[in-house]
């Protein structure tokens, strides 16, 4: 199964005001669920519920070292140049914030 890296902070602020995170994990499962992928909604510190927290590192750097390590194809979710050059280079799809948000019914 696919897997989606998601950098939920960059994709929260691609709006403004900014999307809520529990409003952007349950739309998020919505999405992968309708899309038939797994979403891993990757957050800087504590996360909301069906989020990933980061504790002692970046949810970039958590991002980057998962997508090395994963055997399934990926896709990259965020605007970030910075992370998109560290973990983007081996994704399936690159989605930028914006965009994402479009996907999944919430932008402006």
């Amino acid at each position: 199964m696919t897997v989606v890296l998601v950098d939920a902070r960059n994709v929260l602020r691609s709006r403004w005001p900014n999307v809520r995170e529990a409003e952007l994990v349950e739309r998020t499962q919505e999405w992968a669920e309708n899309e038939g992928v797994n979403a891993l909604i990757v957050f800087d510190g504590p996360a909301p519920e069906g989020g990933i927290g980061t504790q002692g590192e970046s949810a970039d750097d958590w991002i980057a070292r998962a997508a090395a390590e994963l055997d399934e194809p990926d896709w990259l979710v965020t605007s970030d140049r910075g992370l998109r050059a560290r973990a983007g280079d081996r994704a399936v799809r690159t989605i930028g914030g914006g965009a994402f948000l479009r996907d999944l019914g919430l932008a402006g």
